[in-house]
């Protein structure tokens, strides 16, 4: 798993590019302030143990969200920080239980639309905390 965070002060999107055929279609984007943005990167051995990869996501994210003073936390699907990926399937169902176990502990969550390219806008802030790399 790789994680990258950026704490944005606002994060834009806007559905560009398809790439997975059988996810719904979607025009809509959509703006969040405020927000700790997690970039992530589900690999190929990452589905040798969900449950780990799931605890240590949501670990790391409760920490960058405290690290930023947000309760709000963007998951966004970016197979682009190593060269193994995970299937789409496990990288899906990891996102929606890491979502689910956030709002249980009082977190406001959204999803970028899985599967597909998107425009980003984004403002962060230049401090350390604004961006932190994970690796596990």
């Amino acid at each position: 798993m790789k994680l990258l965070m950026i704490y944005t002060e606002h994060f834009a999107y806007q559905p560009a590019v398809k790439t997975l055929e059988n996810e719904p279609d979607c025009t809509q984007g959509d703006r969040i302030d405020a927000a700790l943005i997690g970039f992530i990167h589900a690999e190929a051995c990452d589905e040798e143990d969900l449950g780990r990869v799931e605890t240590r996501l949501i670990k790391n994210l409760k920490w960058g969200a405290r690290k930023n003073d947000t309760r709000c936390i963007v998951l966004h699907s970016f197979s682009h920080l190593a060269e193994t990926k995970a299937s789409a399937d496990f990288t899906r169902e990891l996102l929606n239980r890491a979502e689910q176990r956030l709002r249980s502990a009082g977190y406001e969550v959204r999803q970028t639309p899985f599967g597909y390219f998107l425009d980003l806008d984004l403002k962060a802030p230049g401090r350390s905390s604004a961006r932190i790399f994970a690796s596990f």
